[in-house]
């Protein structure tokens, strides 16, 4: 019993990261309705930032996030407003395929910058602690209350925020939106702030107990489809619930079945939801 709870820990550690980067995802679906593949890149280069700023500049480990979420969070900016913003109209699949070539910019660029080795981040959370009787890190638990707190943060955003209303409307109806006066590129280009910014908290958190590398981002990016189209295609509540229940699914299956079988324990769980429900768990969009 005592393994199984420990497995249950870890699969909400992996969770919370799988959510922040599929809600990035599931909130730029939302706006532009097209998968954006570069948010994979948005994940690595944030790892590596931190990771730059820790190493190379000496900056503490929360200074470090800060400026990688801001940093990643205008990479975001920049990304919608010289390649989407001029892509709007077109159909979603001149959209992906601009996505995939930001994507592969990226991880050349990240290559160009810090090689192809594997890095180690530090953290001042290293130790052990007993939690319940569970042994864990505190990074492992940071990770998870980070992610709570950045849910939690988001969902006051979106819900008690006028420019968090404009998000949801213009997810839910663009043309009603456009209507009553929303600034479209003002929405798109936030949203891609936020989705930036999350995948950078994401990978700063995640970092530490993995490695960073130039296609860190490309397993995580997968996990996140996998995640929305659980939830519901542009579900921020399924995204949510998709994410940790691909934890802790990758978690306890890799436990009781086979480490080999993790990866493709996720895919087995998107065939078997989608089997019984094909519209994901969730069907009302960013809510």
């Amino acid at each position: 019993m005592e393994l199984l709870f420990q497995q249950i820990f870890n699969g909400l550690t992996i969770g919370s990261v799988y959510t922040l980067v599929a809600l990035g995802l599931t909130l730029v679906f939302g706006i532009l309705h097209v998968p954006n593949f570069a948010h994979g890149a948005f994940y690595m280069v944030g790892a590596y930032i931190t990771l730059m700023m820790m190493v190379g500049f000496g900056f503490n480990y929360w200074v470090a996030i800060i400026a990688s979420v801001a940093v990643v969070a205008l990479l975001g900016v920049v990304t919608q407003q010289l390649i989407f913003k001029k892509l709007e109209g077109a159909d979603g699949m001149r959209m992906m395929v601009a996505a995939i070539g930001i994507l592969l910019f990226l991880e050349a660029f990240g290559q160009f910058m810090w090689g192809t080795e594997y890095y180690r981040m530090d953290t001042p959370y290293s130790s052990v602690v007993n939690l319940f009787g569970l042994t864990v890190t505190l990074q492992r638990l940071l990770i998870i209350i980070a992610a709570i707190i950045l849910m939690l943060a988001l969902h006051f955003f979106l819900t008690k925020t006028m420019i968090g209303a404009a998000i949801i409307a213009m997810a839910q109806n663009r043309e009603g939106a456009f209507l009553v006066g929303i600034n479209a590129n003002q929405v798109a280009w936030l949203t891609f702030a936020i989705a930036g910014g999350l995948a950078a908290a994401a990978a700063s958190l995640a970092s530490p107990i993995n490695l960073v590398f130039p296609t860190m981002g490309n397993l995580v990016i997968m996990k996140a489809f996998v995640i929305i189209i659980i939830g519901g295609m542009g579900s921020i509540p399924g995204a949510i619930i998709g994410g940790y229940l691909l934890g802790l699914t990758e978690s306890i299956g890799a436990t009781y079945i086979s480490s080999d079988y993790k990866d493709v324990i996720a895919f087995l769980l998107l065939v078997v939801i989608l089997t019984a429900k094909p519209t994901g768990l969730f069907t009302k969009g960013v809510q």
